[in-house]
């Protein structure tokens, strides 16, 4: 059970003090005021959350904290650590200083480190750097870092290299690296994106160990509310490069007080919630920090403006009575439970609701039918004569059915084969082993392109990076008409009215369809995306992370229009991503996949509220909930170590030496664990099954 900070704020001094800071660029379009009088007290032992979406001014301020900004940049007002002024001092000064009193855990561990030296080495430059330590000792040192941050065997995987070292590993020796010295201020951005759920908590309680055996405060800068709510015992909110709320993390989460934050935690899904009701994107986008117009920059996003907001910028004014909670806003003294004067903020769209979900699921066709799929992939040892000493097992005996208008969402660990069932799905080739079948047509019996062709448009797919799936060169009329030309349509009269349909059907505005990607949004590309795949009319849709590389204020509105979409057309959907509250979301069933087998499937309650296999439990677990009371009193199940080996095909459970139900068995039930494959079963005739021996 995690705790909440217990070192009050009165009881000691600031260990850093952040005071009218001020970063700003140049650029071609003038000066980008980044940074715009952030000001904070960190204090030992405490953990600030500083949230806002991208190009909010997070990053930027710990990198002015860290002396780490380009010459270039322009940094003007105070950063305090103890009693020290660090702005003014020179490169060697702040050298002397990082590493022993500030430390950093950056986003990219694999940035963070050298790849042509073992993380031992690099551990012990760290210690060297700042201490008068011998070979020897540093070397036991860094082992002893290594172990305290969890790093299995240490004293051997220190001579190991970053590349030999998974991510979530990685981001431990980077931890391991940045508490060397006892540092007094910790400074993690976005410690954990990019890992799965199961690393993530992993990493957040070694990031909280390693704040206890330091004494160290912490600044955790994140887009994860749900991280927040769990660690954090202050949260700073950044809007356009200033700090629109701030407040102890109970009260911020319980009554926010700033329209932008109420619109952040209305945007994101719950985890622990059944209830699938819209949730509350903010429209627009954040604004170009350039030449600012008068008045409080969140003025055109926000749903409760009048015409003071666009007079004056407000500042930062204590809302609560003891001064501990302060919001940005003309109107905060109105605001309570979402609510002004009475009124919601953001009213609740009504939910679409879909024809086919009043038909019963066994009696509508399906789309999609999966029967026993595997892909292997050789191991080839050798460079210039390349011999198989083995296989990759990528998936074994997958199998699932989707029927029309349903969500089935795929979730397991990176690696678990979720890509590759993706890839076997949309090659429309016959597996090595199984079936596959489109709409009732098996791919294995289509004869020539034009069959294929036939079925590929009732087939289409949503890639993770929209910028990366449309092509820079091309207009959006043409991106759109693309796949029209590639079907056969080559009337330009009847293109062009379909493109026009396509963009009012994602939301977007027709006139701009001569427009290049790069003069859109990350959330108006990923529109772009589905308008590109809904050209055809598909029956079914492959969303592989579609939401994943978006903020969480866009994330929410791609997830209504997928919602509005589905109910519109009748479509179905193929959904994987790693947050498993967008997947319960927007799920009808999931199936969770684990080292490239499908251990538990059924409707998405039934998975969420009722865990049968201990892979699914533990996953569900990880899933941090945006409420700081809830998230740090309910019971979280930590895996412990890596997958295991893809290339082992040796019968018995994959998911055994990680189970932690596994040494509660006695040895007949753990031997049958070792030598039996479980298969998917369920009680009583039961949808909802699982292959574990004993749940």
């Amino acid at each position: 059970m995690r705790r909440w900070g217990v070192t009050p704020a009165a009881e000691a001094d600031p260990v850093l003090s952040v005071r009218d800071l001020e970063v700003s660029f140049p650029s071609e379009a003038g000066r980008v005021h980044a940074v715009r009088g952030v000001g904070f007290d960190l204090y030992p032992g405490r953990t600030l959350g500083i949230v806002g979406e991208s190009g909010s001014g997070k990053s930027v301020t710990s990198m002015a904290v860290m002396g780490l900004l380009p010459d270039y940049a322009a940094v003007r007002g105070s950063v305090t650590l103890g009693t020290r002024e660090l702005l003014g001092l020179d490169d060697r000064q702040m050298s002397e200083i990082r590493g022993r009193e500030l430390g950093m855990v950056f986003q990219d561990p694999l940035a963070a480190l050298t790849p042509i030296f073992t993380v031992g080495r690099q551990v012990v430059e760290a210690l060297q750097i700042h201490q008068d330590l011998d070979r020897n000792a540093a070397w036991k040192r860094a082992v002893e870092l290594l172990d305290l941050v969890g790093i299995p065997n240490a004293a051997a995987r220190a001579r190991s290299f970053p590349h030999e070292f998974s991510g979530g590993m990685r981001q431990r020796v980077v931890i391991a690296m940045a508490i060397a010295n006892g540092p007094r201020v910790l400074v993690a951005d976005e410690p954990t994106t990019a890992l799965d759920v199961t690393v993530q908590a992993q990493i957040l309680d070694v990031l909280q160990l390693a704040r206890a055996e330091t004494g160290a405060a912490l600044i955790l800068i994140t887009h994860d509310l749900g991280v927040v709510a769990g660690t954090a015992d202050d949260v700073l909110v950044m809007y356009a490069g200033r700090p629109v709320e701030r407040a102890p993390v109970g009260e911020l989460f319980a009554r926010p007080r700033m329209p932008y934050t109420i619109g952040l935690l209305g945007a994101v899904p719950r985890v622990d919630s059944a209830e699938r009701r819209p949730l509350l994107p903010i429209t627009g986008n954040p604004p170009l920090l350039v030449d600012l117009p008068a008045g409080c920059p969140f003025e055109p996003r926000c749903p409760i403006s009048v015409a003071e907001c666009a007079v004056e910028e407000p500042v930062l004014t204590p809302v609560s009575p003891d001064g501990e909670h302060a919001a940005a806003c003309i109107r905060a003294g109105h605001i309570a439970d979402g609510r002004v004067d009475g009124a919601a903020i953001y009213p609740v769209p009504r939910a679409p609701v879909a024809p086919a979900a009043a038909i019963p699921r066994e009696r509508r066709p399906a789309v999609l039918e999966l029967d026993g799929v595997s892909k292997t992939f050789p191991l080839l040892k050798g460079t210039l004569l390349k011999r198989r000493v083995g296989s990759v097992y990528a998936i074994s005996g997958v199998g699932f059915d989707i029927r029309e208008g349903e969500t089935l969402g795929l979730v397991g660990e990176s690696g678990c084969g979720k890509t590759t069932t993706l890839l076997e799905v949309m090659n429309l080739r016959a597996p090595e082993q199984g079936s596959i079948r489109v709409t009732g047509v098996d791919v294995s019996d289509l004869a020539d392109r034009r069959q294929e062709r036939a079925l590929r448009r009732k087939l289409q797919m949503v890639f993770q990076d929209p910028m990366g799936a449309l092509d820079p060169r091309l207009t959006i009329f043409d991106i759109l008409a693309e796949p029209l030309r590639a079907v056969g349509e080559a009337n330009r009269e009847t293109i062009g009215r379909r493109v026009d349909e396509l963009m009012e059907l994602v939301g977007l505005d027709p006139e701009h369809s001569d427009r290049f990607p790069t003069a859109f949004s990350g959330g108006q590309r990923q529109r772009i995306g589905i308008a590109r795949a809904l050209a055809t009319n598909p029956s079914l849709v492959v969303l592989d992370e579609p939401v994943s590389a978006l903020d969480v204020s866009i994330q929410a509105g791609i997830i209504n229009l997928l919602n509005d979409l589905k109910a519109e057309l009748g479509l179905s959907y193929l959904f994987v991503a790693h947050d498993l509250a967008v997947v319960r979301h927007i799920s009808d069933r999931v199936a969770v996949m684990y080292l490239g087998r499908i251990v538990e499937i059924g409707t998405v309650d039934e998975v969420f509220d009722d865990p049968r296999h201990p892979y699914s439990h533990a996953l569900l677990s990880a899933i941090p909930v945006t409420d700081p009371q809830v998230e740090r009193t309910r019971e979280r199940v930590v895996l412990r170590g890596d997958l295991p080996s893809p290339t082992d095909s040796s019968p018995g459970c994959r998911f055994v030496s990680r189970c932690p139900l596994h040494p509660a068995l006695d040895a007949t039930q753990r031997a049958r664990c070792v030598a039996e494959t479980p298969e998917l079963t369920g009680a009583g005739g039961s949808d909802h099954l699982n292959a574990c021996h004993f749940r």
